[in-house]
């Protein structure tokens, strides 16, 4: 067997490629005003790069979930990126980017921190890949990929140097 292919049965995700249809599919969602906000860091990643290859004036913004996770209590404050939003949130057309949608927490949590810097005008949600799960009433009005992964593994974008993109399979905390 090839060392590079992965083994029968398991996951295997090019997110180079999901990375080239999220680019195709959030031109939909796009409006002359939309603004690109990333939930750290894999969302942030992606707005990073969207925001250069869409060739988008003005700098992509950074979001965190920390502070308004229902969780909070019990995984505490993690070593990620605070929120950057170095434009006027009210009235703005924000197109919000995230790597993995899951329960809809995250994504619950960041709305609830983006609503603390003022009150946009719509909120589009696209994400890599949509693996289900969801507690709550949330969904990506762009998703590159559905997929179906057990509850105890979990999937993380990657970056290297050169800033491209891979998943990661592993065991949820």
């Amino acid at each position: 067997m090839n060392p590079a292919s992965p083994a029968p049965g398991a996951l295997f995700l090019d997110a180079e490629a999901l990375y080239r249809e999220l680019v195709r599919g959030v031109q939909g969602l796009r409006r002359d005003n939309t603004r690109l906000v990333g939930v750290t860091s894999g969302g942030a990643w992606l707005a990073e790069r969207l925001h250069q290859d869409l060739h988008i004036a003005g700098a992509a913004g950074v979001i965190s979930s920390a502070m308004h996770r229902d969780d909070y209590a019990r995984r505490g404050l993690g070593p990620t990126a605070q929120t950057r939003l170095d434009f006027d949130v009210n009235g703005a057309h924000i197109l919000l980017l995230d790597d993995v949608l899951y329960t809809g927490r995250t994504i619950r949590a960041v709305l609830n921190e983006l609503f603390d810097y003022g009150r946009p005008a719509a909120v589009a949600l696209a994400v890599l890949v949509d693996r289900g799960g969801r507690e709550l009433p949330v969904q990506a009005d762009y998703a590159a990929a559905r997929v179906s992964l057990p509850a105890e593994q979990s999937l993380a974008l990657a970056r290297d140097a050169q800033g491209r993109f891979s998943f990661q399979v592993e065991r949820a905390a």
